[in-house]
């Protein structure tokens, strides 16, 4: 294959570089952000359009209770700097009464569950909700998927994960040591003096780590049968005694239930216990920290800026926080997304994109059966079964078919953070709300904005919103070979989800049941013993290898993906006609270059260290130079010799669908 002059690198050696080499030389990554890649900029792209969309909205006369006023008046709350600022900690007054005000450890299991009715989950790269110790979701039994039952999740850190706290490496230990420093300038920012304030963080590190101590890997939480201990409330109970989990309930407002999901339930046990152990004046102190932390994004100038000093720069290498514009659409997307969305799909994704969505998606699927007919190492009773799931399979597009109603939801122009607990109660009553009722398959997990997709194992159901139906992902005006190579891929991978090792354990109708014959069941885990260690042996920064335990799931997609959308290439060149060479590439070059455009990023490197530690994917290079190195496909497109880099050793290939 020829080597391009400007960089030296060959197809056969590094397709990533090769295939990405004019992007990754002008390519940099602007100040306010941690990375760069076509994810950013397709999100850049739908943003002017929210932008516009949002100006015009809080500019315009829309009536009272309308979704655009809602929208409107939400944006405007949070563009108001000045009325920000002049607030200083006034919002938060009457929380931070409530937690002075505990007197029993009654009053702390009344107030965690009022702080998780109304809390805010943090950006990608934070932890998650702040309403303190642990998050409740409502989500489908794991063993019957018809059912809605309430599922408790570890946290309460104030770290993005676990490992932060329980390893002991130097660069470990750094960080918990500005993370410590973090959190003094935060307790000084509610009022406290130096040595309050550091006394103040000493009580929050040690809680936290004891929370840390007891809480899942990430690795283990990826086993489904791991998180799934549906039990009676009352065996909980007895279980996790020293919190009144009765009481709690109540405090939720989810009514009578005689079932719940513990996911972790050693954390669970460590909680509770700690509930009547831990003084009084530690659980306030604590939830303070929780509650400020959750909060400072959206509070007067010096406490988003310090929350971002640690979240933003620290973690991530982000430079300089983003226009105050683009956070405040963030924030309107999160809280009330199909409102905003809604406006959204009517001005940019036509109906001409749907309907060539679905036959790409048509396309995927029946490649996969073809496949899944064909498969060598895999038997007629197990084939049959995944055939019976991949046909169960509901795929959505674009937009939901029936739009969220907010209209018991009330905004104030006057509050930004007001507004957003609004929208955190709303979503979190809508949700409860949902208890012993019937499981809605219509519903959606991403505003349509969103520029990603999802598998949803419970459901089984592949998710493609709007806003990632642009190129480089996907165009309606473009060739087949480029389309397949982009959403294509995309769509076969999330439809491999449904393979994988975690989505591989639900049947057709999302409950967690084996449908495997015990020797399939093995040559599977044999097949994906191969990836993992393929991807452990990657060291994307000094020292920092990638977990391929961690990222097994979305590799074996990635794999998958590009596997079945090449097979579903080839039976729309069948159907259609095989057009001639363009721009020089056949139709099978140009599939795998629209591959490696889609995942073509840069990382600072910090953001980097964040993600191989925390995010279940492989960095940009290797979700396009690990699977590529596997397929028969790539090293017959581009002519790769035995032992080029992009062709491993026939023994070391995994091949699974």
């Amino acid at each position: 294959m020829a080597v391009p002059a400007e960089t030296g690198v060959s197809a056969c050696e590094d397709f990533f570089a090769y295939a990405n080499a004019e992007w990754l030389r002008t390519a940099e990554i602007p100040a306010d952000e941690f990375g760069r890649g076509s994810f950013a900029e397709v999100r850049d792209w739908n943003r002017d359009v929210l932008h516009v969309i949002l100006d015009e909205a809080a500019a315009a006369d829309a009536p009272e209770g309308s979704d655009l006023r809602r929208i409107g008046d939400f944006y405007a709350s949070g563009l108001d700097q000045k009325a920000i600022d002049d607030a200083g900690l006034g919002p938060l007054r009457a929380d931070l009464a409530r937690i002075d005000a505990l007197r029993a450890p009654a009053d702390l299991v009344a107030l965690i569950a009022a702080f998780q009715r109304h809390s805010v989950a943090g950006r990608p790269g934070e932890p998650g909700p702040s309403g303190g110790g642990f998050s409740p979701v409502i989500l489908p039994d794991p063993f019957d998927s018809s059912t809605s039952r309430l599922h408790l999740h570890q946290g309460g850190l104030g770290l993005p994960d676990r490992d932060y706290y329980v390893r002991q490496d130097e660069r470990s230990r750094g960080l918990v040591a500005t993370y410590r420093e973090h959190v003094a300038r935060m307790h000084e920012l509610l009022g406290q003096g130096a040595g309050e304030a550091r006394a103040s963080t000493e009580v929050v590190l040690r809680l936290e780590t004891r929370l840390a101590n007891a809480s899942m890997t990430r690795v283990d939480q990826r086993d489904p049968y791991k998180v799934a201990n549906t039990m009676r409330l009352r065996d909980f109970a007895g279980k996790a005694a020293g919190f009144d989990w009765d009481a709690y309930l109540a405090g939720l407002g989810a009514g009578e239930i005689d079932a719940i999901n513990p996911r972790q339930p050693d954390f669970f046990r460590a909680f509770a216990a700690m509930v009547p152990e831990v003084p009084l004046d530690e659980w306030k102190t604590y939830l303070r920290w929780h509650l400020v932390r959750g909060s400072a994004r959206f509070l007067a100038a010096p406490l988003e800026a310090a929350h971002f000093d640690f979240y933003g720069r620290t973690l991530t290498g982000q430079k300089e926080q983003k226009p105050r514009w683009e956070r405040v659409l963030e924030v309107v997307d999160a809280g009330i997304g199909e409102a905003l969305g809604r406006i959204y799909v009517d001005r940019v994704f036509s109906a001409e994109a749907k309907a060539r969505m679905l036959e790409l998606v048509n396309d995927l699927r029946a490649a996969l059966a073809d496949r899944i007919r064909g498969l060598e190492w895999m038997g007629p009773a197990t084939k049959e079964q995944a055939l019976r799931k991949l046909e169960a399979f509901n795929a959505k597009i674009g937009y939901p078919d029936r739009w969220r109603d907010y209209g018991a939801l009330r905004i104030d122009r006057g509050s930004y953070l007001g507004n957003v607990r609004a929208c955190g109660e709303f979503e979190f009553a809508r949700n409860v709300a949902k208890l012993g009722q019937p499981i809605d398959r219509t519903e959606w997990g991403m505003s349509p904005p969103t520029v990603d997709a999802y598998y949803n194992p419970s459901i089984n159901e592949i998710v493609f919103p709007a806003g990632i139906l642009r190129p480089p992902f996907f165009d309606a005006q473009a060739d087949d070979a480029s389309n397949y190579g982009g959403i294509g891929v995309v769509i076969g991978h999330e439809v491999s989800h449904g393979f994988d090792d975690e989505g591989s354990q639900y049947d057709p109708q999302g409950n967690l049941r084996n449908w495997w014959q015990p020797e399939d069941r093995s040559a599977y885990d044999a097949r994906t013993d191969l990836v993992v260690t393929q991807f452990d042996a990657y060291e994307p920064l000094p020292g920092e290898r990638i977990n391929g335990k961690l990222t097994l799931g979305e590799n074996i997609a990635d794999l998958g993906g590009l596997k079945i959308a090449f097979a579903a290439l080839q039976r729309a060149l069948e159907r259609k006609g095989r057009p001639g060479p363009s721009d020089g590439q056949t139709p099978e070059q140009r599939f795998f270059f629209g591959h490696a455009r889609v995942w073509r990023s840069l990382l600072r490197d910090e953001a980097l260290r964040l993600r191989l530690r925390t995010d279940p994917h492989s960095p940009g290079r290797y979700r396009v130079n690990g699977p590529l190195s596997n397929l028969p496909e790539f090293h017959g497109a581009f002519d790769c010799a035995s032992g080029s880099a992009m062709r491993r050793a026939a023994e070391e290939r995994p091949s699974i669908w």
